[in-house]
């Protein structure tokens, strides 16, 4: 059981340690567009929207009960929420990324910290982030080519995203410790991307 939970942990902290990509690569297509297998690779390229992701899903983990699929499920609909509504933030790109990176910030401080929260506020939590996120995505959709096919390919997954990070997170249950420090990790990569 021991090497078990050692073995997660390492796994947790070398998943984040990977997480070192540029957040910058994530939101950049060029001229020839984007389809739906862009859309399922973005959130593994960009540190912001990949460590946001996995820290809903250890959350919802953390909280447990319905909050395991209702926490996930909120931060998918505000996702599309704020890519709907990007049209009118049209000049929200200054502070746009500034909102990004805070919200990895305060994701890892509510995974660092735990705090027993009922199910409806974590579900305005990450809305309120996802929609910061969904929003930038919004503003790239029309250099996409296929903006639908485009959509359907990040929402994926950012599904399976938030599957690991339950995973994940109901692994690292036992081990708070882990799941604690990965927190703190995220924290910190939060941080850095309000820093550059």
């Amino acid at each position: 059981m021991k090497n078990q939970s050692k073995r997660l942990a390492v796994a947790f902290f070398a998943a984040t340690g990977l997480l070192c990509a540029p957040a910058a690569f994530a939101h950049t297509f060029g001229a020839h567009g984007a389809g739906f297998a862009e859309g399922l690779a973005h959130p593994f390229l960009g540190l912001d929207h990949l460590l946001a992701i996995l820290a809903v899903g250890v959350w919802a983990a953390q909280l447990g009960g319905a909050a395991l699929w209702r926490v996930p499920a909120a931060f998918l609909a505000a996702l599309v929420a704020g890519a709907w509504l990007a049209d009118f933030f049209v000049d929200a790109a200054v502070w746009l990324e500034t909102a990004i990176g805070a919200s990895v910030l305060a994701l890892g401080l509510l995974l660092a910290f735990a705090p027993r929260l009922p199910t409806w506020t974590a579900m305005l939590a990450v809305a309120l982030f996802a929609s910061f996120h969904g929003c930038a995505h919004g503003l790239e959709m029309p250099q996409a080519a296929t903006p639908v096919a485009y959509g359907l390919g990040f929402l994926s997954a950012t599904a399976s995203l938030h599957l690991l990070g339950v995973v994940l997170g109901l692994a690292l249950g036992r081990v708070r410790l882990a799941a604690r420090a990965g927190g703190v990790a995220i924290a910190a990569a939060g941080w850095l991307i309000l820093a550059v």
